[in-house]
């Protein structure tokens, strides 16, 4: 019953296939008119409507694949053109020519991104044969269903999957996003620390300087008063010293750099207001970027439930789950926790954009406030210890390959060859010597490069193992979720 409900539900797939033709064939009339008249008659704002309407068709078939065989085929088009830039005069350029409205100048990027990524033609390709495919794929969809729909799902990828190109293209755009992000985030830091110097620590010591000024004046007529002014000044100059203590804290706590950021963590609840409790698992110590971000975010967060969510009690929780990196803050503030009202919560996805980590924020009106931190891929697998092992199988060939390779390598081979060369008539278990001259050394020959190749084999099932597992690492993932 299972399975004819199954072959029921291929059927009908395969019949919404080919009800997308009535759709494609006036697509593809349509296209052909609008890329005519956008070349032939210049009329170039054809074009953009043009490829937007391929694309969105583009984007339903590899949604109906990805349904349908669970085979994931990833947009492959570059990146979009960043909006226009005024310059110091507030005018907008456009290659050698000014604009006083971005509209221009956005519209020509507009018009040159979709004319040269090559997935728009691939797209244009595809939509052309894409019914000559269908029909071709007839039998096959008739005969065995869900073969062809895996078959037309190759043939989808193979013009509307990412390219090579357009990987790289995407990863050097999010690159550019991140990297300005940490700028971002490291130029709001250096205006918070100079804001505090000028206005803490310079304050005081311009306080104290007068204050020795007027010392120096009191000193010989007025000596009591003079001590006086000393012991403000010794007084000034101990706050000024936790001021700049702050500052340095500020900018990377000696805890953190000394302990880690387990005990810098449970440091910040000591000194917090709150009642906080702390759970850290950490095997290791992350590197020292990620540490600060996440000691900063937590110093945030305990920061705010404090002044603004009128909390009492707080709990840390840092935990990871093989390379990921989770962090959960939780208070029993008054909540309604909002990243617009300047709550220092985007300053902390700006942090955490820097390692391809996401927030989460829980914060309904009346509390409790829940902020989840995910850094994804920021640990090494090793710490967890479930790095991918070789399978059984394979490791039991590599054991057989050293074990077996030195007989055909040596004896057999190199060997044989020596007692080939110097006549040495003994012909022992020397498999090549024993058969007929003419096959002697063709088979020597023969057993040393079967030897050489059982031992690249050995070196290079191990290698090619640990190369997969590195790409594992080091590729990006999304945030666990328990």
């Amino acid at each position: 019953m299972a399975d004819t409900v199954g072959m029921l539900q291929r059927f009908g797939q395969v019949l919404v296939l080919f009800a997308l033709i009535l759709v494609q064939v006036p697509a593809i009339i349509l296209t052909v008119v609008m890329l005519l008249l956008s070349v032939a008659l210049g009329m170039v704002f054809l074009f953009p409507p043009q490829t937007i309407m391929v694309r969105e068709l583009a984007e339903l078939n590899r949604r109906l694949v990805r349904q349908w065989t669970g085979m994931e085929i990833d947009p492959p088009y570059l990146p979009a053109p960043p909006p226009p830039v005024p310059q110091a005069d507030g005018m907008y350029r456009s290659e050698r020519t000014l604009y006083k409205s971005p509209w221009i100048p956005a519209w020509n990027s507009r018009w040159k991104w979709l004319m040269s990524d090559p997935a728009t033609w691939r797209d244009e390709v595809w939509l052309l044969f894409d019914p000559v495919v269908k029909v071709a794929l007839i039998p096959l969809f008739l005969l065995l269903p869900a073969r062809g729909l895996r078959v037309y799902a190759l043939w989808c990828d193979l013009l509307l999957g990412a390219t090579a190109a357009s990987r790289l293209a995407g990863q050097v755009s999010h690159l550019r996003r991140t990297r300005n992000l940490a700028a971002d985030s490291q130029a709001a830091e250096m205006r918070r620390i100079e804001r505090d110097l000028h206005d803490g620590t310079q304050a005081r010591l311009v306080a104290i300087g007068m204050t020795l000024g007027a010392v120096e004046q009191l000193v010989d007529d007025n000596p009591s008063a003079a001590k006086a002014l000393l012991a403000k000044a010794r007084d000034a100059s101990a706050e000024t010293l936790t001021e700049l203590r702050r500052v340095v804290r500020g900018i990377h706590p000696p805890v953190l750099a000394e302990r880690g950021l387990a005990d810098a963590v449970r440091a910040l609840a000591i000194d917090s207001p709150l009642q906080v409790t702390v759970d850290v698992e950490l095997a290791h110590r992350p590197e020292a970027p990620v540490e600060a971000a996440v000691y900063f975010a937590v110093s945030e967060l305990l920061s705010n439930a404090a002044r603004h969510g009128e909390a009492r009690t707080a709990t840390v929780d840092v935990s990871t789950k093989g390379p990921d990196l989770r962090v959960t803050v939780t208070d029993d503030g008054m909540g309604g926790a909002d990243p617009a009202k300047g709550s220092g919560l985007i300053g902390i996805e700006r942090r955490l954009a820097a390692f391809d980590g996401v927030l989460a924020l829980h914060s309904p009106p009346g509390g409790p406030t829940t902020v989840t931190m995910d850094l994804p891929r920021v640990l090494p697998d090793h710490w967890a210890g479930n790095l991918v092992k070789m399978p059984r199988w394979k490791s039991a060939v590599v054991v057989l390959l050293w074990a077996t390779a030195w007989c055909p390598t040596f004896p057999q081979g190199v060997v044989a060859a020596i007692f080939k060369i110097f006549g040495i008539e003994e012909k022992a278990w020397f498999l090549a010597l024993h058969l007929p001259e003419v096959w002697q050394w063709p088979v020597i020959f023969g057993m040393i490069t079967l030897g050489v190749i059982m031992h690249i084999l050995a070196i290079r099932i191990p290698a090619n193992h640990d190369r997969e597992r590195w790409l594992v690492e080091a590729t990006p993932t999304k945030p666990w979720c328990p």
